[in-house]
């Protein structure tokens, strides 16, 4: 695509941008990830502990440029589910129920 500023600020382009803390990837902590990959601490871009970044005008986000592309929530997750992501992640339970607390389908 071939789009000017404003056209990008209208948001006219092709797509998806969803980020960690979107619907429908709700874990803040992948930001780490992104940082990492990017070496974004380079661009004099940080994240605080909670993963909000620093300074505030900063973003992130995964970009898909498909035109079929669509957003989606992720909804509520059983206590099974925080389970395998958190041993994927290589995470305690706990820890996975902290960063997915806004999704939790389940009790603590």
């Amino acid at each position: 695509e071939t789009l000017t500023n404003d056209d990008l600020i209208a948001e006219k382009y092709r797509g998806i941008r969803p980020a960690p803390g979107y619907p429908a990837c709700p874990d803040h902590s992948e930001k780490q990830t992104i940082f990492a990959l990017l070496d974004a601490n380079q661009a004099g871009i940080t994240l605080t502990e909670s993963c909000a970044m620093y300074p505030a005008a900063s973003v992130s986000g995964y970009y898909f440029a498909h035109p079929q592309a669509r957003y989606f929530g992720l909804g509520r997750i059983n206590k099974d589910q925080t389970a395998d992501y958190a041993a994927r992640k290589g995470w305690s339970l706990e820890t996975a129920e902290t960063w997915l607390a806004s999704n939790l389908g389940y009790e603590r």
